[in-house]
């Protein structure tokens, strides 16, 4: 698979199988309907799956406020000075993201929603082929992604979330919290993970 940029140029926390994973099931799924992601950061993710928007004529939407999560903060262990405006004291990743988008030549594929997860879904309305969750970490941000999100994946589609521990010694717990309420709720079936990427399809 060839990137339209050199992804390892890219801030971001995404493993580069992990990506090719999201890749696939993207061009699988936009037969379906579009994409969504949660947390685009500087748009590591965005690229996999815009490209797969791309190449198939389908269109991603890509949510983040563009403040950071939590660990993104400063004095926190993510905290990247590089995305720290000064003028107004906070995290903004918009300006970085938007860069990649251009360099990546998917200004026409992607569509950027600068807003809380929970605010851009108050009247969305657009079946979704697939949803990658990739938000803030906690559990009140993981479980507003996934109450927000999930139900508008139609029949067939994919709920992808990543940084997936099942063990609370590798990692937070708030993804692997939302990927259990999924199985949970009888619409989803597990699919194989991918590292800490996990993957169900809607029934």
């Amino acid at each position: 698979m060839k990137l339209p940029i050199d992804i390892d140029l890219v801030k971001g926390f995404l493993d580069p199988v992990e990506g090719e994973a999201l890749h696939q099931y993207c061009v699988t799924t936009t037969r379906l309907g579009p994409c969504l992601e949660v947390g685009s950061y500087c748009g590591k993710s965005t690229v996999y799956l815009g490209d797969a928007c791309r190449s198939q004529g389908s269109t991603l939407f890509a949510v983040d406020h563009h403040r950071g999560s939590e660990e993104h903060q400063p004095g926190e262990a993510y905290h990247d000075t590089e995305l720290f405006d000064s003028q107004v004291e906070l995290m903004d990743s918009f300006r970085t993201f938007r860069k990649t988008m251009r360099v990546a030549d998917l200004e026409d594929t992607v569509v950027p929603i600068v807003s809380p997860s929970g605010v851009a879904a108050r009247h969305w309305a657009t079946p979704l082929g697939m949803v990658f969750i990739d938000g803030g970490h906690s559990l009140e941000a993981a479980m507003t992604d996934y109450r927000a999100w999930a139900m508008h994946i139609v029949p067939g589609g994919v709920l992808a979330i990543h940084d997936i521990f099942k063990d609370p010694a590798d990692g937070g717990q708030a993804p692997y919290t939302i990927f259990q309420l999924a199985l949970a709720s009888g619409l989803f079936c597990e699919l194989p993970m991918v590292k800490t990427l996990g993957l169900l399809r809607r029934f």
